[in-house]
């Protein structure tokens, strides 16, 4: 062994006895973990989404801002979703009417998805046959209407999603706990409650064959 390792060696053994000494000296936190090397490398600060964290001195913000993320940009819409059209209002009420319809087909697998969901979100008011016989509807002060009755009968299924979407009298909204499909099934279900036999088509609008007459001629 040269002279130069011994002479580091011998360094080495001094720092290190300086070390052990320096830690030891004084009165220590028995709960301490002693001397934490880089500790910013896995002791992360707990950041809330969407948060701007200051740092005020002096009752000034100084230049140092830590934000989790960036608000997305107005108007950005998530990918895959599309906006509902129709405002929770009368008039939007009114248009879901007017134009929505179901893009679902009767049949087998999304009525049977339909009656799952239907049993899971809306059973307990509605009733098993739409009755608004359910454990929950005997406690309200006003249950639902029966899906039976001249009133529902005579809803249109646009009507129909707007009111499960953003909820009417007494239910709620059930839009953050189903999917825009999921309403549009739960829906064929509740007209397969309603028309065993199938939907029915509306009926035509009476002509009146006399003022069709008078058009004739006037032309």
């Amino acid at each position: 062994m040269n002279k130069k390792v011994k002479q580091i060696i011998s360094l080495m053994a001094v720092f290190g006895c300086i070390a052990i000494a320096s830690s030891s000296c004084g009165k220590k936190d028995p709960n301490s973990p002693g001397v934490e090397f880089m500790p910013d490398m896995y002791r992360s600060p707990s950041l809330e989404t969407n948060m701007a964290y200051v740092t005020i001195e002096n009752g000034k913000e100084t230049g140092d801002t830590l934000q989790a993320n960036r608000m997305p940009v107005n108007g950005t819409i998530p990918r895959g979703f599309m906006p509902y059209a129709y405002a929770n209002d009368t008039a939007g009420y009114a248009n879901a009417g007017r134009y929505l319809r179901n893009p679902f087909p009767a049949n087998a697998a999304n009525l049977a998805e339909g009656e799952e969901l239907y049993v899971k979100f809306c059973v307990h008011c509605h009733g098993t046959g739409g009755e608004a016989d359910g454990l929950v509807a005997s406690k309200l002060s006003g249950p639902p209407p029966s899906y039976k009755g001249p009133v529902l009968m005579a809803l249109s299924e646009g009507k129909m999603f707007h009111s499960i979407y953003y909820g009417k009298g007494i239910m709620g909204s059930h839009s953050s706990q189903v999917s825009k499909a999921e309403i549009w099934k739960i829906i064929l279900h509740i007209q397969k409650l309603q028309y065993p036999n199938g939907v029915q088509a509306p009926a035509p609008l009476a002509v009146d064959s006399a003022a069709v007459v008078k058009v004739e001629a006037h032309k």
